[in-house]
């Protein structure tokens, strides 16, 4: 089945410390992990095309709890605290990473990940160990070169091809391409990935309703 999902009518559900203040482990979530500095909230505010449904900031950092936002039913982003770069307390830092780990070890309903990273300076140490860990959990992952726009065409090009062929010894699933939350470069094979993991849940829904009697809801993409 190729459903379509309509991006723009995502909406924020809740902020979490640790994975239990987040709602029932159901349904497909798709977690944005990065260095503070990776522009995770600007990449989903393009996604949706809502300017302010991620919160962004001058100041990497800002994400200090897991965020969560609902696609449709069943169907959730999840915006994790950044890791690396962010001036914070130490302590501060420990606790951040402590729920970020947590979430990816244990959250069951964590069906794909999306590591983002600066083109200009992509897989660095932490990166490479983001990538190994869903790698070795045969998590699927889509690597994120941001920023695109801050180089000229052919550089882009270039970068992409060398970390395409860097991702290869990773092994698994590991998709990468670039993208500009400026410019809007990316957006469409975003939205693509992302509505390619989701889309066994929308067919058990239907399968679901189906068993039930009911007609399938589908999904509004006109506006």
């Amino acid at each position: 089945m190729n459903q379509l999902l309509n991006y723009r009518n995502t909406r924020f559900i809740t902020s979490a410390p640790d994975i239990r203040h987040l709602p029932t482990d159901t349904g497909v979530e798709i977690a944005f992990a990065g260095r503070s500095n990776a522009g995770k909230s600007s990449a989903l505010n393009r996604l949706t095309d809502q300017k302010g449904l991620a919160r962004t900031s001058k100041t990497p950092g800002r994400t200090q709890l897991i965020n969560m936002f609902e696609v449709t039913p069943g169907c959730n982003l999840i915006d994790l605290p950044g890791y690396g770069f962010a001036q914070v307390p130490l302590e501060m830092k420990k606790k951040w990473q402590r729920a970020l780990g947590e979430y990816l070890q244990k959250r069951e309903c964590l069906q794909g990940l999306v590591v983002l990273m600066d083109i200009r300076h992509p897989m660095k140490d932490l990166d490479q160990q983001m990538i190994m860990w869903a790698v070795e959990s045969r998590l699927p992952v889509l690597v994120l070169l941001t920023k695109a726009d801050k180089l000229k065409s052919g550089a882009r090009k270039q970068q992409l091809m060398k970390t395409r062929k860097d991702s290869l010894s990773f092994g698994g699933d590991v998709q990468v391409e670039f993208f500009s939350s400026l410019k809007g470069l990316g957006v469409d094979q975003v939205r693509a990935k992302l509505t390619e993991w989701f889309t066994p849940e929308l067919e058990r829904q239907q399968a679901f309703l189906a068993e039930d009697g009911e007609a399938p809801i589908s999904e509004n993409t006109d506006d």
